[in-house]
């Protein structure tokens, strides 16, 4: 089982730590350099963070992204669902098994809590509970695909 976020959704999750540290308006450039950000990926991101009311944009020269509202009040899910949608799983778990209008498969219970409890947990971790992450390049640490650490 794989618990874990899209490109796109990681990339927000990272930018709006960003956001929340420092809560100044920061440049798109800034924000890419700061948490390790493809700068051509992150206009995209950042859109849709702007159109779900999580950042504020500001165009020009001396322009840049904010929070729109207090990072104490956005949720980790918020952020997670402006780019991913709702969390909720909408397929059965168990391949050719009845899953909703049919029935429930066997193990529907189990996965639906477990998935309930991971979605409260996320809406519960506000971006200031979670803290600026210090981000590194994944090209330039940890082990190469051969185990051994790379060459820096």
């Amino acid at each position: 089982m794989r618990l874990e976020l899209t490109r796109r959704a990681d990339y927000a999750v990272r930018a709006m730590l960003a956001l929340a540290a420092d809560q100044e308006r920061l440049s798109a450039a800034t924000i890419a350099a700061r948490m390790a950000i493809p700068p051509g990926f992150l206009p995209h991101v950042m859109r849709d963070l702007v159109a779900a009311g999580l950042v504020a944009a500001t165009p020009g020269r001396t322009g840049g992204y904010r929070p729109a509202r207090d990072p104490g009040t956005i949720s980790v899910l918020d952020v997670i669902e402006a780019i991913e949608g709702d969390g909720r799983r909408r397929t059965c778990v168990l391949r050719n098994a009845p899953c909703g209008r049919d029935g429930y498969c066997a193990i529907h219970r189990v996965f639906s809590s477990a998935q309930d409890a991971l979605l409260d947990e996320l809406d519960r971790a506000m971006l200031t509970d979670v803290g600026p992450l210090p981000i590194a390049s994944p090209i330039a640490s940890g082990p190469s695909p051969r185990g051994r650490p790379r060459a820096r």
